[in-house]
């Protein structure tokens, strides 16, 4: 039924049935009373059945009533013009969709930006941009709320990015409403010209203090009415395109009039402020940015104007300062600070502490003299700006340029200090200066363990050869094996040092990194002790890796007794019964992820992050970023080699993987901690077949008897002779050159016939490498087997060469005998 547009107020009101329908209806009922009276004879049984009528027509009524209530399909639907009025906003595009995904009502913003009368899901995105959608509606749908952090729409050669969130709404909660903002990177002066030239400069010209946006060049980019007003007569003409200075002159006192009025006008005081990058460095040249020029009037001082005196001038002009994103400050003629504003406060990082007396307090002691003097001197001599390099207290590692210019008329006012927030640029500098010293000295530490390895051999294998010639129980073997066990233990750092480097061998597979962390879990459980309690956490369809199975244990191994020795350091410091707890953790991080990070050097991929955190205390700031590098260890002396960290910075930095450390809070009852977070990359190609493991290398070597004749290439006297008497005793013939030059010349000459070439890699004249394809040019079958304290996985990067064996320094006697009998049977198998 439906409601009626008449009658009561009531909504619930039902229209009545035509007169004529109710006269019949009547007569009908009156016929049936008579006939029933009739026919029955009785006057009550005709009552009786008078009144069940009325009760039923009654009783229709109120049922006709009842379903007028509900609302019929005459109700008006929804008027969505009044909606997309009521979300009209220029800044944000808004659109409705409903449940069937169509766009029910958008705002005129949503149409000048995309153009389509489409939903968001429809709009022409990337498809990445598509997906995201399509999951923030998704979540919208579930959760009642999405969004995305960032939207990429490609608008012909120009890209802009947008931020979307996604609420659910409605009685029925059937629609979703969008809110599209579009992300916009200021910079410090956008904006200004129009500001200058619009409300805010008519509003600083009644005030008596005229506006320029001016170039480096001088030229005037925007002005406030009342300047051209002042220097042309009229507020109606532009000055843009004039020269600044121009519009201005000077009396014999240095005192500033405009040029159209002279010195029949008011004197005006001028005030000029870079308007630096945040991003510049602090060496760039202060003449390349634009300027604001504050031209301010001296005579001014009716109805809480400017004063002549310049008194009221400061309070005004520090509210104009404020509201600059550079950080600007004001100091007096004896140099003392009268005020600063956010930026300067958050420039020097003083946000918190407020600012000191002077200037000076601000820098290192070294810099204080020059600065407080140039201060001064900007303060009592004639007005003029420049700029000097000091270094701050708090970062006495990268100096900072402060702008400086000397101002007039202005109370007590002096000097204004100029300084731009370059946190995040220093951040980064630090962070490439960081990655450019490891890398530096990770080829220094390479080279030094490449020559120490030469050493060990010669040491090693010398052992090897006296011990040959003693028994246990001679007066000599114990100290022989001392010396050989050292030379061991020298070699181990040797490897430590070439995984610091990138340069040792490491034999990568693809596994899944929480079967690396069950594996040592046990041993690392009886690494803590009982006062560490260790759990251990994993994430979800974690992505597979490609590392070394037993690199990646060493580096939880030493994560692991690293924090287990700086928990037992904590608590002895801090006295009293210590515990501490380790957690392993691993997390997959999307490529989404790694972009909210904002971490310039780790390319935006998704990874398997393993977190190691403790509670012992946390790493001090003035040591965070040299904990990778080899020997430095804040241990007490004897107690660290100053490697265990270097050594998992170089393993997961040659498994193409990165690093970082921090400090986070502390469980609830335990003290702060170290965080390190280690990021590997997930491996997105097919997962090899297992390889069954082949005949062990003492299986290979027995088929061997001896009996070849061998060319042996080494530059090092010691190294050379060792390796001769240890394969002279295993029985063969060894024929020994200096250098690649003379071990190619014993071949060409045909000064004999070898078997194999055992060649060190790096020698003077001609390496080993060149030394080989020389060979090979005439010996084309002939094995070679190198010698090198560098990984076989490089070398055979950059050699290429085939039938090329490999056997790493510092080796005994025994391993080179079996590598070259290894090398001499596979000669014989393969033929």
């Amino acid at each position: 039924m439906r409601l009626s547009e008449v009658g009561s107020d009531d909504p619930r009101a039902v229209s009545l049935p035509p007169v004529p329908l109710l006269v019949g209806l009547v007569a009908a009922v009156v016929v049936s009373i008579f006939t029933v009276w009739l026919i029955g004879g009785n006057g009550i049984v005709a009552t009786v059945y008078a009144g069940g009528l009325v009760a039923l027509a009654i009783g229709a009524l109120a049922m006709a009533r009842m379903h007028g209530a509900v609302p019929g399909e005459s109700l008006a639907q929804p008027d969505w013009t009044v909606t997309a009025a009521a979300i009209g906003n220029r800044r944000l595009a808004i659109a409705i969709t409903d449940r069937a995904n169509r766009l029910t009502c958008a705002n005129d913003t949503y149409g000048d930006w995309f153009g389509q009368p489409e939903p968001p899901a429809d709009l022409a995105f990337p498809d990445r941009g598509r997906s995201a959608i399509a999951q923030a509606a998704k979540a919208a749908w579930r959760d009642g709320r999405g969004g995305i952090e960032e939207l990429i729409w490609n608008e012909g050669d120009r890209e802009r990015r947008f931020r979307v969130k996604v609420l659910r709404a409605g009685r029925g909660e059937d629609y979703l409403v969008w809110r599209i903002s579009e992300i916009v990177v200021e910079h410090s002066f956008d904006g200004l010209a129009g500001r200058i030239s619009g409300p805010l400069g008519a509003v600083m010209s009644r005030a008596g203090v005229e506006l320029a946006l001016v170039a480096p060049d001088g030229i005037v980019l925007a002005h406030s009415p009342g300047l051209a007003e002042r220097s042309e007569g009229r507020a109606d003409i532009s000055l843009a395109g004039k020269e600044f200075v121009r519009l201005l002159r000077t009396d014999d006192r240095e005192r500033i009039f405009f040029a159209r009025e002279g010195q029949q006008g008011t004197p005006q005081t001028l005030v000029h402020v870079p308007l630096e990058e945040p991003g510049a460095t602090p060496l760039s040249e202060p003449d390349q940015t634009p300027s604001i020029m504050f031209l301010i009037d001296s005579a001014v001082g009716l109805g809480g104007g400017w004063e002549s005196s310049g008194k009221t001038a400061v309070p005004q002009l520090e509210a104009l300062l404020s509201a600059l994103p550079l950080g600007l400050a004001l100091t007096d003629r004896d140099g003392r600070f009268l005020f600063a504003n956010k930026a300067f406060l958050r420039a020097v990082e003083r946000d918190q502490g407020g600012l000191p007396q002077y200037p000076s307090d601000l820098v290192v002691r070294e810099d204080k003299g020059p600065f407080a003097d140039t201060v001064r001197r900007f303060a009592r001599g004639a007005t003029a700006s420049g700029d000097i390099a000091v270094r701050l207290a708090n970062d006495r590692e990268e100096p900072v340029s402060i702008g400086l210019a000397g101002v007039r008329g202005l109370g007590d006012a002096a000097v204004l200090l100029s300084l731009s927030d370059s946190t995040e640029e220093k951040r980064l500098r630090r962070q490439v200066a960081q990655a450019t010293k490891m890398q530096a000295v990770g080829q220094l530490a390479g080279g030094v363990a490449h020559d120490f390895n030469n050493v060990l051999t010669a040491i090693i294998g010398y052992c090897d050869l006296m011990l040959l010639r003693h028994t246990p129980g001679d007066s000599d073997y114990d100290d022989i094996q001392q010396i050989r066990a050292n030379s061991n233990r020298a070699a181990s750092l040797t490897r430590q040092l070439l995984a610091f480097s990138r340069q040792q061998t490491l034999r990568p597979v693809v596994l899944q990194l929480p079967d690396v962390v069950s594996e040592v879990s046990q041993l690392l459980k009886r690494l803590m002790g009982d006062k560490v309690e260790f759990s251990i956490r994993h994430d979800r369809e974690l992505g597979p890796v490609r590392a070394d199975p037993q690199q990646l244990e060493q580096v939880i191994i030493n994560l692991a007794v690293n924090a287990r020795d700086a928990m037992q350091a904590h608590g002895t410091r801090t006295g009293g019964e210590w515990k501490g707890r380790l957690t392993l953790a691993t997390r997959r991080v999307s490529a989404r992820d790694v972009r909210k990070l904002g971490v310039d050097i780790m390319p935006a991929d998704d990874y398997t992050v393993l977190i190691v955190q403790d509670t012992g205390g946390g790493i001090p700031d003035q040591v965070i970023n040299k904990i990778f590098e080899p020997f430095f260890t804040t241990k007490e002396q004897g107690k660290g080699t100053g490697l265990g960290l270097s050594t998992v910075y170089g393993i997961v930095k040659q498994s193409n993987g990165f690093i970082f450390a921090d400090n986070v809070a502390g469980p609830e009852g335990l003290p702060s901690g170290a965080r390190f977070t280690v990021y590997l990359p997930v491996y997105k190609g097919a997962v090899p077949i297992a390889v069954q493991p082949g005949e062990s290398d003492e299986q290979k070597a027995s088929e061997w008897t001896g009996g070849a004749s061998l060319l042996l290439v080494e530059d090092e006297d010691m190294v050379r002779a060792v390796a001769q008497r240890a394969l002279t005793r295993a029985g063969y013939s060894v024929t020994t050159a200096s250098d690649g030059e003379e071990g190619l010349a014993l071949i060409a000459n045909g000064k004999g016939e070898f078997d194999l070439v055992v060649s060190d890699v790096v020698m003077p004249v001609k390496d080993g490498p060149a030394m080989a394809r020389d060979i090979r040019r005439v010996k084309p079958d002939l094995p070679i087997l190198f010698m090198s304290g560098y990984a076989e996985e490089h070398l055979r990067s950059e050699i290429d060469i085939e039938n090329m064996h490999f056997i790493p320094k510092p080796f005994s006697v025994q391993q080179i005998n079996a590598k070259v009998a290894e090398v001499l049977s596979e000669q014989v198998r393969a033929k």
